[in-house]
């Protein structure tokens, strides 16, 4: 083996750390470290743990699962892909990128997308998760999957020009639930496609939970259990929130629908139901959930008034929801989901129908 890449030379600068040595980096060769998403966060977490030795005797391994295609608009932040890998899976870019990098690397390629039906059995094969997903089912199920299993969940997410990262593990303290306990409502936090992101935060943010993963293999140092670090890149500033174990929870013993739970697909963009509603026969019963000094402002042709506790009352058929935002119609979605029923709702609100399909409304 040459110079180059002999572990002693290779991974000299660490093992020399005080409190680090040979020990901790036996540790890492032999972890099994699963990463969930080979994106964002996947592109900053992913090469640092395969620098930094991980998964590289004959027992670890780093595995990555993803369903996603390389498209033009990540490599800005994605810096694990290039120019050549657009449309391509990303796991198989990624392990390219890996390979390259660290030969010695042992990398297990799963691509597809995590689900309520595979992730106990995947996780159950790996000693650590983290999370670099970029929606909130996924998240959701990561971590239910990691406290049913047992093993430590490292988390991230990033949005425009901020980020968080903490650690949740059941027998170590809070968990991702207690400080999370419901998904904010569908729309309410922009998308990166939506609202876009500085790549730095990603980069940051994916330095952090590698080093968290690091400091969870090899013994050193103190995680982030119970505690939660955010990154503001406008103010170059961090900050530390603490939480505790909820007394109150209800205790996670089964995986879910998390789509459902998180109120996923059931929006419906102005466009999309501009086009519905000129159909004939479309069976849709549209349905303005606001306040009655809203609705005499302005309200989409066509639509009738209603509280959340009469469509409870008199379940509709067809129902599409909106209010002015989308804020209240996706929560008034997850209510009546709860009791049975089934609804959608206007993404946006009357406001992105102003916007978008019919400016004659007025926007307030």
């Amino acid at each position: 083996m040459s110079e180059t890449l002999s572990p002693d030379v290779r991974y000299s600068r660490q093992i020399a750390l005080p409190g680090f040595g040979e020990k901790a980096q036996a540790k890492l060769a032999g972890a099994r470290v699963l990463v969930i998403g080979a994106g964002g966060l996947g592109s900053s977490v992913l090469p640092s743990l395969a620098a930094a030795g991980v998964g590289t005797s004959g027992i670890g391994a780093i595995g990555i699962v993803d369903d996603d295609r390389v498209e033009t608009s990540n490599l800005h932040r994605q810096l694990i892909h290039t120019p050549a890998d657009v449309g391509a899976a990303k796991v198989t870019s990624a392990a390219e990128s890996i390979a390259a990098l660290n030969p010695a690397t042992r990398l297990e390629i799963i691509d597809q997308r995590l689900t309520s039906d595979t992730a106990l059995e995947l996780f159950a094969l790996y000693d650590l998760v983290l999370d670099g997903s970029d929606n909130f089912p996924t998240r959701y199920l990561a971590a239910d999957a990691a406290t049913l299993t047992g093993i430590p969940l490292v988390w991230g997410a990033v949005s425009q020009y901020a980020g968080q990262v903490g650690v949740s593990w059941a027998e170590r303290g809070p968990q991702y639930r207690d400080l999370f306990p419901t998904p904010p409502a569908p729309g309410s936090v922009l998308s990166c496609e939506a609202g876009g992101v500085l790549p730095t935060v990603v980069s940051v943010i994916g330095s952090l939970m590698t080093g968290e993963a690091i400091k969870i293999i090899t013994g050193i140092g103190d995680p982030l259990i119970g505690r939660v670090t955010t990154f503001d890149s406008l103010s170059g500033g961090f900050r530390e929130l603490s939480y505790e174990r909820d007394p109150e929870a209800e205790a996670v013993t089964e995986l879910i629908e998390y789509d459902l739970f998180c109120g996923v697909g059931t929006g419906l963009s102005a466009n999309d139901l501009a086009t519905q509603l000129a159909t004939d026969d479309n069976g849709i019963d549209l349905v303005d959930i606001r306040e009655p000094w809203e609705v005499e402002i302005a309200s989409i042709p066509g639509s009738r008034a209603a509280t959340v506790d009469e469509l409870l009352a008199d379940p509709p058929t067809g129902a599409v929801l909106y209010c002015h935002h989308g804020v209240r119609s996706a929560a008034a979605v997850e209510r009546l989901a709860e009791h049975g029923v089934t609804a959608r709702h206007l993404e946006g609100g009357i406001d992105a129908w102003s916007r978008e399909v019919d400016a004659e409304i007025a926007r307030y």
